[in-house]
């Protein structure tokens, strides 16, 4: 049996006390929105301290890793200590007839774990090719590999995907019963991550093309939920 397949078991760090029914206990789920988002963050505490580092990152089985400067100090101070990752992604804003029930449409997962720092040069070079097909799928093979020397500039933390939350609020607004015949719109603002058309470094030479793998980013909607998901 894969890993996809199992259920997320809720640990007391994971499980929701508000708003249950938003909680998704399916590792699918999870997988999801880590492959439909493109920026984590992670919050750890240093020097008692907290600091929360935004990062590109890529998923590999049942590790998700995260890179950045060998130079972050914040970064590298992670390694070894307990952290907390957040993906979140919004799917609409939720325009209700009262105030107080304005919402947003999202989904979000919320990672625990120990974070481990990645020496072995195969796995980091593993994990950096995972991060920067997540980013630009494609990408690794079109593009001009690391040297030594870049690798030893980049630092690169995994981090186990067994201790993880998942929420998901979808629908329309819950507007309380007395306010449905207010005259008042309401609704949904829908939201999805969208890429322009792609514009040359002024530096290219002319006659290189734009690649197919950046040519169908411009033609995507990235991370937007399938229809009657939720």
């Amino acid at each position: 049996m894969r890993m996809t397949d199992l259920p997320l078991s809720p640990t007391p760090r994971t499980t929701l006390h508000r708003l249950r029914e938003r909680s998704r206990l399916d590792r699918a789920d999870l997988d999801a929105i880590l492959d439909a988002g493109l920026i984590c963050h992670l919050g750890v505490v240093i020097e008692d301290t907290p600091v929360v580092l935004p990062t590109g990152y890529g998923r590999i089985g049942e590790n998700l890793y995260l890179h950045g400067s060998s130079a972050n100090r914040s970064l590298l101070s992670a390694a070894g200590q307990q952290v907390c990752v957040t993906v979140t992604l919004l799917d609409g804003l939720v325009c209700a007839r009262a105030v107080f029930h304005h919402s947003m449409n999202y989904r979000s997962a919320v990672i625990f774990g120990r974070a481990v720092l990645v020496d072995d040069p195969q796995q980091k070079l593993a994990a950096l090719e995972a991060v920067t097909n997540h980013l630009v799928p494609g990408r690794w093979d079109y593009a001009r590999a690391p040297t030594r020397k870049e690798l030893a500039a980049t630092a690169v933390l995994a981090l186990p995907l067994d201790e993880a939350s998942v929420k998901v609020r979808s629908g329309g607004p819950k507007d309380d019963p007395e306010d449905y015949d207010s005259g008042i719109w309401a609704g949904v603002l829908p939201s999805a991550l969208a890429f322009g058309a792609a514009e040359p470094d002024p530096a290219l030479r002319g006659d290189i093309p734009i690649p197919d793998h950046i040519a169908v980013l411009a033609s995507q909607f990235r991370g937007a939920p399938q229809a009657g998901s939720g």
